[in-house]
């Protein structure tokens, strides 16, 4: 499966077993139409094994969340599998976690998804299992969470406490020997202390490895976000989704005093097998009923501002579009490492305002470069990543592989 597919289950009782080369811990929270839990009851992990038709164990594949679909209440709409990792300060860079949906009861393989191209993410929504014309499917999900297993579960109602602040000791009559510091607890293990209730509360973090901090995933609550090259933000406001109309503005300067360099900015619709819909471009400035316009060509990056402006009408992307890829092309030939300045932006189309730059550095002696992506995310918010990777491409024709294997 790829990210936004679905296939129809044709058992009953499903188990979902994501599985990776590192320890995982695997959850299900039962979700209702509005897409929040009915109580902390819908959120099933290994300290709370057990839910309303929806169970956790353990197999020698790893963690393992069973749907059985004839049990679910009438009220829940989907199931939603996670996972999150185990070592406090990891990240699933250089991970291929895979969940895997067999026949609960005859073990036969009904899916298999590996979520592509993970990187600061802590815990993911893997897949989910969900109701649709009177029977079950399952969708292929992959949306990665910087803040772990918590910011999953506080995303989908579940009350998560913060832990207390321990009392001060009192003091000793003599100074005493110096203390070795406790143990790290690892993250996203929840099991409160013995004889107490069973809040879902995090335990405190261990201290942050040392380096440079992991760029994670941001929004727009800030104001303008500078991206740095495979950095996220999420097109939400103060809790909502962006659903207006925003402009990519891309840009560029000649290197060279007096060489003009006729750069084409374009824009190419993906579904959710990664299959091209439509490409906007100069020869083509409308598509999609209009939801993405292209301002024209320019041919030589002279002038101040933006070279060539997109216009996307979020809310008006049809839903079997669910990636965006805006890529540029020397259609004369000449290399990007002759290029300066190289820059792509998000503006509010009402009020001007940026939104989102990304400034383009290190360029290579090639034709084309994938500027940034947009990726509906299954809960209908955008999402917009910097990717500023260069393939040989004079042509949007050219870009349309590469730039699906970037999504």
């Amino acid at each position: 499966m790829t990210p936004g597919s679905n296939l129809p289950l044709t058992a009953a009782r499903v188990a979902v077993t994501v599985t990776a080369p590192v320890r995982l811990d695997v959850s299900g929270l039962l979700l209702t139409a509005g897409g929040k839990v009915r109580s902390d009851d819908d959120f099933v992990f290994y300290n709370q094994p057990a839910g309303a038709g929806v169970s956790h164990g353990t197999t020698p594949a790893g963690d393992t969340i069973t749907v059985d679909t004839a049990a679910v209440p009438a009220d829940i709409d989907k199931v939603v599998i996670t996972a999150s990792l185990d070592a406090p300060g990891a990240t699933f860079a250089g991970t291929e976690p895979t969940g895997t949906v067999r026949d609960a009861d005859g073990g036969a393989v009904l899916a298999a998804f590996t979520p592509p191209q993970l990187g600061a993410e802590t815990a993911l929504v893997v897949v989910e299992v969900y109701r649709r014309g009177g029977g079950w499917k399952v969708r292929a999900v992959g949306q990665g969470y910087a803040d772990g297993l918590a910011g999953i579960a506080t995303d989908f109602g579940v009350s998560v406490e913060e832990p207390a602040t321990p009392a001060a000791p009192a003091a000793p009559p003599a100074p005493p020997a110096p203390q070795a510091p406790p143990a790290p607890v690892p993250q996203d293990q929840w099991a409160p202390p013995a004889g107490a209730p069973a809040p879902l509360a995090p335990p405190p973090q261990a201290p942050a490895p040392a380096g440079p901090p992991a760029t994670g995933k941001v929004n727009l609550d800030k104001g303008r976000v500078s991206l740095q090259k495979n950095q996220t933000v999420s097109l939400v406001k103060d809790g909502r989704p962006l659903l207006s109309t925003v402009r990519m503005g891309l840009g560029w300067e000649p290197a060279r005093r007096g060489r003009s360099i006729d750069l084409d900015a374009s824009v190419i619709a993906y579904g959710p097998d990664r299959g091209k819909v439509d490409s906007c471009y100069f020869g083509k400035l409308r598509i999609l009923d209009a939801a993405i316009q292209h301002s024209g060509d320019n041919l030589t990056g002279d002038g101040a501002g933006d070279d060539e402006v997109i216009t996307v009408h979020l809310g008006g992307i049809p839903p079997e579009v669910t990636g965006l890829v805006f890529t540029v092309n020397s259609f004369s030939g000449q290399k990007f490492s002759d290029v300066a300045k190289a820059y792509c932006r998000l503006t509010d189309a009402q009020t001007g305002e940026e939104l989102v730059r990304f400034d383009l550095t290190g360029a290579e002696p090639r034709t084309g470069v994938m500027m940034a992506k947009l990726i509906r995310q299954y809960s209908g918010e955008w999402e917009m990543t910097a990717l500023g990777s260069f393939v040989d491409a004079r042509t949007v024709r050219g870009m349309v592989k590469p730039a699906a294997a970037a999504l």
